[in-house]
């Protein structure tokens, strides 16, 4: 596609200020060099306006500038000539019948954008309760995420850190054993004759009530959580069955998104292989983290704050820390003073092993089979598989969770960075995101009191407040009124067919949403508009595909075309190209050229870590498929040639947004 080709533009454009200017090649990186696409075809295909750069430090006017790189660049391979506009930019106009051709069969090599395993880990819920309308939001954008590092040629390995150990799991556990007086065996008859994940769901908030009811109870969530930690008896065990009951729960969830994991990575072997006491031993004897002899956290091992206060952003769990308005050191709580652990110290662990720092490593098993195996960690030797994948060891590693958590990504990188390991701070990301919220209306269609908040723009998710919004409870809402659409429209249709498309329909609508405003944005989702087939949606960019679909249908009935005989049409020659100039061929070269876009959009996304700027450009290409089509219609064309070439652009139209929308977890319906 286009990005190999911007590659190509910029080394030859380096070379050519190089040789006349005398610019060293470590001045000049290619990154810097910014290939964008003129307002109009007249101007050209691709335009560089790089001399506005140089234009100071050559003391030349961009003008003349342009002019002697556009001299000296030479020929360039699908180039048909270079010329420096009056403006300053130099303007490459490209051989349209030669890529349209290339695009096509697709014979382009895939630009190198990096290189060394990625990690993506993603999704994170806690293992107490069904999956909520946030983490839509999370694994929606994971899953994304991931699949574009895979477009753009990166080993990518997802992750799924499951918190079997955390006070949420023990909550329930004490709920069972407490208010309920339920046996291990009774759970599991419990789990095997209702939906587990919504029974969990209600006695969590009841748990939650009854703690409120009682300060002094939490004493015994306390005693759950050390039996938990150390094993071997049976709030443990218990707590092990629900951990492992509700991600069953969680993964078929996620399925329903189009979203799978490679790993599953389970906090209880991180601390009963002992990674924590490895890594804070490493931790120790670098000076990255140091005993407090004396003020308020005394007997606690704590890290020096690099900036910001030490509790700019509440950590998951109260440690003691000192708060920022206090005189002495900016410092954080990594082991308190009673030996426990806190949440950042397990995540350093868990960091460091994600880049093969730790010098230690899990056995594994498998969790799931399916078509691809999803696999699991373990610290029992006798459960683990003798022959696992490779995983960790990462080059770059991704962690995707909301913004609340930044404070406590930052302490992760910073502590690498403490112990030397620079390389792999700077490759440690954070993909932060906001809030999910609901519009007014869709809370009350999902049965929900909005009084509360009504002089606000929209309803806030909240558990405390009564709003949780089950993610399946969601998506069977969306799937039951798409169902409705498509029966209206094919009534005619087979029930399992009908209900396959709504599913896709459904799927496509919550994963567009979640994806199309940028991740510093509150999301106010709102099932009319995220279902609509009108507007910027899921289903809308489905029913671009499948309206071209419906052409190559047509197509194939009237003429005996398909695909693959019009790529060998234009291929071959024996078709008039595409013309170089005029109203018609410029429109048809513009939507190839939109088209061709889609790596170099993935690309300035993985960069930017904006992944709404791929919802925008595939929205942007079905409306111009849209203008284009109403303008040339393709079925009703006399002229062979023409007909040809307008199908071509078509065939690469649709299997680029086809590409674009399973980036986004989207599939294509076979009808609508």
């Amino acid at each position: 596609m286009i990005l190999p080709l911007h590659q190509l533009v910029r080394r030859r454009i380096a070379d050519a200020v190089q040789r006349l200017y005398s610019i060293d090649a470590a001045d000049l990186v290619l990154a810097d060099i910014s290939v964008e696409v003129p307002p109009n075809r007249a101007l050209g295909d691709l335009a560089v306006p790089l001399a506005f750069t140089l234009a100071r430090r050559l003391r030349k006017a961009p003008r003349a500038i342009a002019q002697e790189i556009a001299s000296a660049i030479g020929a360039v391979e699908g180039v048909t000539r270079v010329e420096a506009a009056s403006s300053g930019y130099i303007n490459f106009f490209l051989d349209r019948g030669h890529f349209a051709a290339s695009w096509l069969r697709g014979d382009v090599e895939a630009a190198a954008t990096g290189s060394g395993k990625a990690i993506v880990e993603h999704t994170a819920i806690n293992p107490n309760k069904a999956a909520h309308i946030g983490h839509l939001r999370n694994a929606a954008l994971g899953d994304a995420f991931g699949r574009l590092l895979r477009f753009l040629g990166r080993d990518v390995e997802i992750q799924n850190y499951i918190d079997d150990t955390g006070v949420q799991v023990a909550d329930v556990a004490v709920g069972f054993r407490e208010l309920e007086h339920k046996s291990l065996e009774d759970v599991r008859q419990i789990a095997g004759s209702s939906r587990f994940d919504y029974y969990c769901w209600d006695l969590y908030a009841r748990v939650t009530e009854w703690y409120e009811a009682d300060k002094e109870r939490l004493k015994i969530r306390t005693a759950a959580l050390h039996e938990i930690e150390h094993g071997g008896n049976d709030t443990a065990a218990m707590a092990r069955f629900i951990a492992d009951s509700i991600v069953g729960c969680h993964l078929r969830t996620m399925a329903r998104m189009n979203i799978g994991y490679d790993l599953l990575t389970w906090e209880g072997d991180i601390l009963r292989l002992h990674f924590w006491a490895h890594a804070f031993e490493y931790l120790k004897k670098t000076g990255a983290v140091y005993l407090q002899t004396e003020g308020k956290l005394k007997g606690c091992w704590v890290m020096r704050i690099e900036d910001g206060p030490a509790e700019a952003v509440p950590d998951r769990e109260a440690d003691g820390a000192a708060s920022a308005d206090e005189e002495e050191p900016k410092e954080k709580v990594i082991v308190r003073s009673d030996g426990t652990v806190t949440y950042v110290g397990k995540d350093m662990a868990y960091q460091l092993w994600k880049f093969g720092l730790l010098g230690k490593d899990f056995y594994y098993r498998i969790f799931e089979t399916g078509v691809k195996p999803l696999w699991s960690t373990t610290s029992d030797p006798a459960a683990a598989d003798p022959d696992p994948p490779f995983f960790g060891r990462a080059a770059w590693v991704c962690n995707v969770i909301d913004t609340r958590q930044s404070y406590l990504q930052k302490l992760v990188k910073q502590a690498l960075a403490a112990l030397g390991h620079h390389e792999q701070a700077a490759h440690s990301i954070h993909y932060s995101y906001e809030m999910v919220a609901l519009s007014h209306q869709t809370a009350r269609e999902l049965g929900y009191d909005t009084s509360i908040d009504a002089d606000r723009p929209f309803v806030e998710v909240s558990g405390r407040k009564g709003l949780g919004v089950k993610a399946d409870d969601l998506l069977d809402r969306l799937r039951d009124k798409a169902a409705a659409e498509v029966a209206k429209r094919n009534p005619d249709l087979a029930d399992e067919q009908a209900r396959q498309i709504a599913e896709e329909l459904a799927t496509a609508a919550v994963r567009y949403f979640m994806v199309k405003f940028s991740r510093g944005k509150i999301i106010v989702f709102d099932i009319d508009e995220a279902l609509s087939f009108e507007g910027e949606s899921g289903p809308y960019l489905q029913y671009a595909v499948v309206r071209a679909n419906n052409i190559f249908n047509k197509l194939r009935e009237r003429y005996g075309l398909d695909e693959a005989g019009i790529v060998a049409a234009v291929s071959s020659g024996r078709v008039t190209p595409i013309e170089p100039s005029g109203e018609e061929a410029d429109d048809l070269w513009g939507l190839v050229l939109e088209a061709a876009r889609l790596d170099e959009v993935v690309d300035q996304a993985v960069r930017t870590l904006e992944l709404s700027v791929v919802a925008k450009y595939a929205f942007a290409l079905a409306q111009s498929f849209n203008g284009f089509y109403h303008k040339y219609p393709v079925l009703n064309e006399e002229r062979a040639d023409a007909r040809l070439w307008r199908a071509a652009a078509v065939a690469f139209y649709r299997r680029q947004l086809t590409r674009a929308l399973d980036l986004m977890g989207c599939r294509v319906p076979v009808k609508m």
